[in-house]
C-alpha cells in the first residue's frame, strides 16, 4: 500500500503530463491512503492542484512570447534591406516587427517611444565569437570552450553557454544582439550555436542551437611554442610539418567518408528492417547533416594556401564551406567568388601578417572583397570581452574603401545570410524577430550613444557590469 501511494504522490505532483483519467486514479489512491484521507492533507492537495494549473497556464502564456505592444514613432528607421525611412514609425508585437512604414497606426495600449532625433536599427550579428563559454581566458574554470580529442563533432557549444556571463551584458549594450558561439580545439571542434543576447537558458537564447560544424582546417605550423613565459618561438623542421599536416588532413577526410557511409547504412535499414541494424555511432551521426551538405561548415583559415586548400576539400567532399578568419581572403578573391564560398573576416583591425604588406591590407580586406563581388561579413572573432566592438571593425573596414551601407551590411544582413537566419534577423522587415536599436547616430559611430534596445521584442535595460561599476564608484573621493 505504501509503494502504490507514493506512485499516486508522484503521478499527481507530475498531473500537467498525465492524462485526466490517471490523476483520477492517483486521487483516489491517495485518499484511500491512511497518510492522505485527513482533511487538512485533503485541503493541502486541493493547493497543490491548483498552483500546478496556475503554473501551467503560466507557461502557456510564456511559450506564446511577449504580449508586449510597442511603437517608436517620428524616427529615422534603417530597413538595411531597402530604402531608408527618414520619419516612420515601428510597431513591435508578440516578439516580431509588426509594421514599418512612415504612415502606420498605433495599437491599442502600445507602449509610445518618440523617436525625434533619433535612429532605428537592426541589431547587429558578430557571426565568430566564443561568448559564453569564456569568462575569464585566464582562469580555467570559467573557460568551457574546447574538448578533449581531435575530432568532436557532436559537442554541441549550446550545451556549455553561459546565460548569466558578464560580457553577454556589455555586448549588447553596444548595439550586438545576436552572436554566434563556436567551440575550439582539435580538428573538428564541434557545433557552433547563434544565439541571442537575452535569456535564462541556452536553450531560450538559441535562433539555431546547431548553426555549423567548426573546422580547424589543418596547416602547416613551422614553429612551436613560445608565449610570454616560454621564449620566442622555436622553428621546427618543415618536411615534418607537412607529414603532420597532411596525416591530420587524411584523419579529417577519413571521418567524413565513415560519415557518409553510415548516413547510407542507416537509410538501408530504415527502408528495409530485415538488413542488419547498423551500429549507433553518435560522432558519425552528428555528422551527416553536414556531409550531405543540409547545414554548413566553418573552415578556420588565414593565409592564402590555406584558404586554396580549405576550398579545395571542401569541393572534394560536398561541404558547404564558411572560410572564418581569412586575413588573405583579398588574395583568392577570384576562388572564392568562383566557388559562392562567404568569408567571415575576423582581423579587421590586426597588423599586417607579411613585412613587405600594405599597412592597410587588412583594414582594406572587406573593401577589395566587395569589390570582388565575395560574400562576407565582418566580426570580432573574440572570445567574449572585446566583442563589444563589433562596430569599431566595420568602421574601419568603412574608412578603408567599403560602402557606408556595406559597412552596416556586414554586420547585420550578411552574417545573418551566411548563417541562414535571414529570414528571421538582420534587417527591419514585418514578420522579422524584433531585434532593435535605437542611437542618437550612426551606428558604426564611436560616439555614438544607444537609447533604446529591444531583443525578442522585449526592451532589455541598458545596464552592464561596466555601468554597474561606474554607478559604484563614480562618486568616491
Amino acid at each position: 500500500m505504501k509503494n502504490s501511494a507514493i506512485l499516486a504522490a508522484k503521478m499527481w505532483r507530475h498531473g500537467g503530463a498525465v492524462t485526466r483519467h490517471r490523476r483520477a486514479a492517483a486521487k483516489k489512491v491517495l485518499l484511500s491512503h491512511s497518510v492522505f484521507a485527513s482533511p487538512l492533507c485533503r485541503v493541502a492537495l486541493r493547493c497543490v492542484s491548483a498552483f500546478i494549473l496556475l503554473f501551467a497556464m503560466m507557461a502557456r502564456v510564456g511559450a506564446q512570447g511577449t504580449s508586449d505592444v510597442y511603437v517608436i514613432r517620428n524616427a529615422r528607421i534603417v530597413t538595411v534591406s531597402g530604402p531608408e525611412i527618414e520619419s516612420g514609425s515601428l510597431v513591435i508585437r508578440g516578439g516580431k516587427i509588426d509594421t514599418v512604414g512612415a504612415n502606420v497606426t498605433a495599437p491599442p495600449g502600445a507602449t509610445e517611444i518618440d523617436g525625434r532625433g533619433l535612429s532605428v536599427y537592426p541589431g547587429m550579428i558578430d557571426a565568430g565569437t566564443a561568448l559564453g563559454l569564456v569568462e575569464i581566458g585566464s582562469i580555467a574554470a570559467t573557460v568551457d570552450s574546447n574538448e578533449v580529442g581531435d575530432m568532436n563533432p557532436n559537442a554541441q557549444a549550446i550545451v556549455a553557454i553561459n546565460p548569466h556571463s558578464a560580457h553577454v551584458r556589455v555586448t549588447r549594450v553596444g548595439g550586438i544582439t545576436s552572436v554566434a558561439t563556436l567551440p575550439g580545439g582539435g580538428i573538428i571542434s564541434g557545433q557552433a550555436a547563434l544565439i541571442n543576447l537575452d535569456g535564462t537558458t541556452p536553450r531560450e537564447m538559441a535562433v539555431l542551437p546547431s548553426a555549423a560544424l567548426v573546422i580547424d582546417f589543418p596547416r602547416v605550423s613551422t614553429t612551436a611554442g613560445g608565449g610570454p613565459f616560454f621564449g620566442p618561438p622555436q622553428p621546427v623542421n618543415i618536411t615534418e610539418a607537412i607529414r603532420t599536416r597532411d596525416r591530420r588532413l587524411d584523419d579529417l577526410r577519413k571521418i567524413l567518408q565513415d560519415a557518409e557511409a553510415y548516413a547510407r547504412a542507416q537509410d538501408a535499414y530504415a527502408r528495409d528492417k530485415k538488413l542488419p541494424r547498423p551500429a549507433t555511432n553518435v560522432a558519425l551521426a552528428a555528422l551527416v547533416p553536414f556531409v550531405r551538405g543540409e547545414r554548413p561548415v566553418i573552415l578556420r583559415a588565414d593565409r592564402e594556401q590555406e584558404i586554396r586548400a580549405a576550398v579545395h576539400f571542401a569541393e572534394e567532399m560536398k561541404l558547404r564551406p564558411i572560410i572564418l578568419g581569412g586575413n588573405d581572403a583579398w588574395r583568392v578573391a577570384d576562388l572564392l567568388k568562383q566557388h559562392n564560398v562567404p568569408v567571415i573576416l575576423t582581423g579587421v583591425l590586426d597588423l599586417p601578417r607579411l613585412e613587405d604588406d600594405f599597412y592597410d591590407s587588412l583594414y582594406a580586406n572587406a573593401a577589395r572583397l566587395q569589390q570582388a563581388g565575395v560574400r562576407f561579413c565582418i566580426s570580432t572573432g573574440d572570445t567574449g570581452a572585446q566583442v563589444r566592438d563589433l562596430p569599431f571593425h566595420a568602421g574601419m573596414a568603412a574608412a578603408f574603401g567599403l560602402p557606408r551601407a556595406e559597412a552596416l551590411k556586414a554586420v547585420t544582413l550578411y552574417p545573418a545570410q551566411i548563417m541562414n537566419v535571414a529570414d528571421r534577423l538582420g534587417s527591419i522587415e514585418p514578420g522579422k524577430i524584433a531585434n532593435i536599436v535605437v542611437t542618437d547616430g550612426d551606428l558604426l559611430e564611436a560616439r555614438t550613444k544607444i537609447r533604446y534596445l529591444f531583443i525578442n521584442g522585449r526592451q532589455i535595460p541598458l545596464v552592464s557590469r561596466h555601468t554597474e561599476l561606474y554607478e559604484q564608484f563614480k562618486d568616491r573621493r
